[in-house]
């Protein structure tokens, strides 16, 4: 465990600052990633198929938000930055997946979003389109 890594595992150069940076950019991206599968905004990796899991979604939210508190002041701007970003994304599909719990919405919102661009769709879409419309513009002000 004390050995270093091989010479192929870290760019030439790179020193163990940049290494370490690298690692806790992966571990933000990876415990993002996991909330929002949980969330249903992404699948399954094995299964393919979207869950949701609010409570554990929560939990690694809450991870996020410890280590934003805990390393506060510790951090280089880059990977200040990735973590306010993954927080704030995260806080905003928490929200939508709270408001809306199943994850049918999620194709329905894709699908209701190209209604929108699309003037000529206009029959059946004005009962969902501002609801979604409004949601859009609440997440574009973030």
């Amino acid at each position: 465990m004390n050995t270093s890594p091989p010479s192929g595992a870290a760019p030439a150069g790179a020193g163990r600052a940049e290494i370490l940076s690298g690692l806790f950019a992966s571990m933000v991206i990876q415990q993002t990633n996991m909330a929002l599968m949980f969330l249903g905004k992404m699948p399954h990796p094995q299964s393919g198929q979207s869950l949701q899991d609010i409570d554990s979604a929560k939990l690694m939210i809450d991870q996020l938000e410890m280590l934003e508190l805990k390393t506060r002041g510790n951090l280089d701007p880059r990977e200040e930055r990735l973590l306010k970003q993954s927080l704030t994304s995260l806080r905003m599909a928490f929200v939508e997946a709270v408001d809306r719990p199943t994850t049918a919405p999620e194709a329905g919102a894709n699908t209701t979003s190209t209604d929108a661009t699309a003037p000529s769709g206009g029959e059946t879409g004005p009962t969902t389109t501002p609801e979604d419309e409004s949601h859009k513009r609440f997440s574009k002000k973030y």
